[in-house]
């Protein structure tokens, strides 16, 4: 038999983790002792009180049967306590709040119900591969907007061309942004609502990495801003926030047209997630939060010893006030893939090379703070010898 693939699934590139996957493990089998700095995936544990609040609700036989895919009303109740204690942002947890499967699910699955063929979408690059993906399977077409470091890793708005922003339908952007640990200045949002107000553009933020901040920076909402409301809606994750990736927990949040839509599309392609983890996410939204200034501690102590280590070996590291990823430009001489290539080659280090997340990354490597400061100052003593 011919097992011919549709021509979408053809059109994807190669999902840049499933490579890095397939590295390590390369690695891994010939004996190397091989320190992941790759994939954007926390070491530590989920806290225990997390933990100890599903062992409880996965034994409650209520929690068993089909969940809604909208989520429980407790678990949307919470998150919109949370968003409200967290960025003052009022939400009606009825028609504002909707859970997701992690975001990813929900950031797949949001142009299920607004893209056509022939419409656009506008993407950051370099970005998250599935802002881009979830285009594709609608048929849309993805205009990509570059992230460079002479704009602060913000998008030129006022570049793109007006026949694309006649058929764009959805803007896309991640603030503190992955992979570059870009933050938003103040005038960025309000910018943003206006461009949409203007363009009837959907504007799609995705905030997985609010919570992950240091000396004393504290991430903005989109939907704080003034008009945020009425032109777009967020995507938040408790995957980074509370170490609970395994768990596929998430909520979107925002103009309630937008939510319902996205609803409706989630309802006919999945069955929403097991109550058993929205009860324990509830638990962790509803905590004094002091699991994630542990977690922010810990993080900025890895920081500071990667990016003081690569900075005497002579690279050009900054210092990210967000997320958990050092964003740095290559050594002259080496493209993104080949400094990868040799640092795992020879010194036994996953990093992923900037160009996999798009063209503008080119030029640049993402270390990601998921070992220990011991094993981080280890990686760098390797790094300083082939270096």
């Amino acid at each position: 038999m011919n097992f011919t693939k549709s021509e979408r699934l053809q059109k994807l590139p190669p999902y840049l983790f499933v490579e890095l996957d397939r590295k390590k493990a390369e690695a891994v089998s010939r004996g190397v002792d091989v320190i992941d700095l790759g994939i954007g995936d926390p070491d530590m544990p989920t806290p225990r009180f997390i933990v100890d609040r599903m062992v409880q609700a996965v034994q409650n036989p209520a929690y068993h049967r089909y969940p809604s895919s909208q989520g429980m009303a407790s678990f949307r109740a919470a998150a919109a306590d949370w968003c409200a204690q967290r960025f003052g942002v009022s939400l009606d947890s009825e028609t504002e709040v909707v859970a997701s499967i992690g975001s990813k699910e929900a950031i797949a699955n949001l142009p299920l119900a607004f893209i056509e063929p022939g419409d656009v979408v506008l993407v950051p690059t370099p970005g998250y591969p599935v802002y881009h993906i979830g285009t594709l399977f609608c048929g849309g077409e993805t205009f990509y907007m570059p992230l460079l470091a002479e704009n602060g890793f913000l998008p030129d708005l006022d570049s793109i061309p007006g026949d694309i922003l006649r058929r764009a339908r959805i803007m896309w952007l991640n603030y503190p942004n992955n992979p570059t640990a870009a933050t938003a200045p103040d005038w960025f949002f309000p910018k943003v609502v206006q461009f949409a107000r203007e363009h009837d553009i959907i504007i799609c933020h995705d905030a997985a990495y609010s919570e992950m901040t240091y000396d004393g920076y504290k991430a903005p909402s989109f939907l704080e801003t003034p008009g945020a409301m009425d032109v777009g809606i967020e995507f938040h994750s408790l995957s980074k926030t509370y170490n609970m990736t395994g768990w596929r927990i998430g909520f979107t949040v925002g103009n309630s047209e937008v939510i319902a839509a996205l609803r409706q599309a989630k309802s006919n392609v999945d069955s929403g997630q097991f109550e058993a983890v929205q009860d324990a996410a509830i638990a962790a939204l509803s905590s004094d939060q002091s699991c994630v200034e542990d977690m922010r501690r810990i993080y900025a102590e890895r920081r500071d010893v990667l990016v003081k280590g690569l900075r005497e070996i002579g690279l050009d590291a900054p210092s990210p006030a967000a997320t958990f990823y050092v964003w740095c430009p290559v050594p002259k001489g080496y493209t993104s893939a080949e400094f990868c290539a040799r640092v795992l080659e020879e010194a036994g280090i996953v990093t992923t090379p900037g160009n996999g997340f798009g063209d503008p990354g080119e030029g640049y490597f993402r270390m990601a703070l998921t070992v220990s400061a011991q094993r981080m100052q280890e990686a760098v003593e390797r790094l300083r010898k082939i270096l």
